[in-house]
């Protein structure tokens, strides 16, 4: 199976997920790994959250233990070598890119779509330099050199998705292109480069205006989309110092249809008058 940037998380999650059918196919319990040395507690979960590299021993040791046959066998040790593939995040230290967001990246990089909504600000996708510095730089925690890195990490995750270029469609609220960050200078150079994106093809981009009224979900998120059918669609949400993944179908579904429904009542961004 072909991966591109990001690769080495989406084989851990695929590999965790068939570790996971396995065992519970078994009929064995996390105790029963634990009881055979395997692994421990806290490292089953890690696997099986996709979260961590996986030794080729440690998956022949699990498919012994939960009965597995040859060919499966030999499927999910082969899978092993490909959860320990160095990924471009690790090049930024953890101020850069948390453990939280750098799970995000992975996935965001090896997805074939993404639907993104993002009601107050332009998406970190679509930011230009100036714009991503000013966002960034709003937290007064942060050193100088912190925000430079973190501008530099935008920058590189922007040209790593769009050189691959995944089915990307971003909806923003009318606030996320009114709001005038830094200056207005630097906003009329964000709203231009947006229009630039969407004419290049690498993205469709369309604005909730303000006579919507009231949505549902106002918080942002992105719907994930992949190839492979055993790697499930996945809604990322993120708030403030932390993130959480939304996996379970029937809660996927609901991200879904808001999205549509969102979708339905926006302007393209090259139509948007304010």
């Amino acid at each position: 199976m072909a991966m591109s940037g990001g690769g080495s998380l989406v084989v851990r999650r695929q590999l965790g997920a068939k570790l996971r059918a396995l065992r519970l196919k078994s009929g064995k319990k996390v105790a029963d790994v634990v009881e055979a040395q395997i692994a421990s507690r806290a490292t089953v979960s890690r696997i099986e959250a996709g979260q961590t590299p996986v030794k080729m021993a440690t998956v022949m040791a699990l498919c012994w233990l939960y009965g597995a046959d040859r060919d499966t066998t030999d499927e999910l040790v082969g899978l092993a070598p490909g959860t320990q593939q160095e990924d471009w995040t690790e090049l930024y230290a953890q101020a850069v890119l948390p453990d939280w967001f750098g799970l995000y990246i992975g996935l965001e990089q090896a997805a074939a779509s993404l639907r993104c909504f993002d009601p107050e600000l332009v998406h970190g996708l679509l930011q230009t330099e100036d714009y991503a510095r000013a966002v960034i730089g709003a937290d007064p925690r942060l050193t100088p050199e912190v925000v430079e890195e973190r501008v530099r990490f935008r920058m590189d995750r922007q040209r790593r998705l769009f050189a691959r270029r995944p089915d990307l469609t971003i909806v923003l609220g009318a606030a996320a292109v009114s709001l005038v960050v830094d200056s207005p200078g630097v906003m009329s150079a964000q709203l231009a480069h947006i229009k630039e994106v969407v004419t290049s093809g690498a993205a469709e981009v369309r604005v909730l205006p303000w006579t919507v009224g009231a949505y549902p979900m106002r918080g942002n998120f992105t719907i994930l989309d992949f190839v492979d059918d055993e790697d499930p669609t996945v809604v990322y949400v993120e708030f403030s110092g932390g993130s959480r993944y939304v996996e379970s179908a029937d809660q996927v579904r609901e991200y879904e249809v808001v999205f549509s429904d969102l979708l339905s009542k926006t302007v393209a961004v090259e139509e948007w008058t304010g």
